[in-house]
């Protein structure tokens, strides 16, 4: 069987490939747009695919919007805070690989669903705190490591860094561009990491998952142009109010689903 007859195998109805290049739009537009509309493709992609080997699916697709978003924003992020956040991200992605070796599919969804739910829960204390509260909290020299590791694992077990990665960003108060310049280059980097983790431990990479990947190209770079004409007419305030309420929709969906 070739990897095309495979490819065709992986979404069996019409109805299937029809969200599947939504979420594809979606993920587009979450890379150079809004955020956490990615977020609500996790859902979505477990139920076409099945949680664990899912993530493995979508990585290579998120890669691809990946590129699309570092090259629009390549000068506009900041390397100092993607430099705090690495180094823990790096050991919370290894602990969602060897957790990952030892749960079934139920249970991985479930953690899911609870990386989520704690960036909803930090997300709330960080927005009930005043401006120099959250200062006060974010100069803290174990603020940007715990957060990396939540953001490594998260990433690792379910490709859902979005929701935390978005309080992390938030409390840092950065503006709208900056925000997204600089989430879109601390994924890339996590995103190229685990390929040949999930390609050679897990094994879930396949041929016909990226031939897949590439059919859905097309509409990563409409999702992406669209995110972008969006970003540049929303106002900050709303932009703000719009990634609080996607990541307590998507953490929501993931659980409910």
């Amino acid at each position: 069987m070739t990897d095309m007859q495979e490819t065709f195998q992986l979404i069996s109805s019409p109805y299937g490939w029809t969200l599947y290049f939504f979420c594809a739009m979606l993920i587009g537009i979450s890379k150079t747009g809004i955020q956490n509309i990615g977020t609500l493709t996790v859902p979505l992609f477990a139920l076409l695919f099945g949680a664990k080997f899912s993530t493995g699916i979508v990585l290579i697709l998120l890669c691809f919007a990946d590129l699309v978003a570092v090259i629009y924003y390549r000068k506009a992020f900041l390397w100092n805070e993607v430099r705090k956040l690495l180094p823990l991200a790096l050991i919370g992605l290894l602990s969602g690989l060897l957790l990952g070796n030892f749960i079934d599919d139920s249970t991985f969804k479930t953690c899911m669903g609870m990386c989520l739910l704690l960036g909803v829960g930090i997300m709330i204390f960080v927005e009930r705190s005043n401006i120099e509260q959250q200062k006060a909290l974010t100069s803290r020299k174990w603020y940007a490591p715990i957060f990396g590791f939540v953001l490594g694992f998260s990433t690792m077990i379910g490709n859902a860094a979005g929701p935390a990665l978005s309080v992390y960003m938030l409390s840092k108060r950065l503006d709208k561009i900056t925000f997204t310049a600089t989430s879109a280059w601390f994924i890339f980097i996590l995103n190229l990491t685990k390929v040949p983790l999930q390609a050679f431990v897990w094994h879930n990479l396949t041929w016909s998952g990226i031939v897949l990947n590439i059919l859905a190209i097309p509409f990563i770079l409409l999702g992406g142009f669209i995110g972008i004409k969006i970003l540049k007419k929303m106002p900050e305030s709303t932009f703000r109010h719009v990634i609080i309420a996607l990541v307590v929709i998507s953490s929501v969906l993931l659980i409910v689903l």
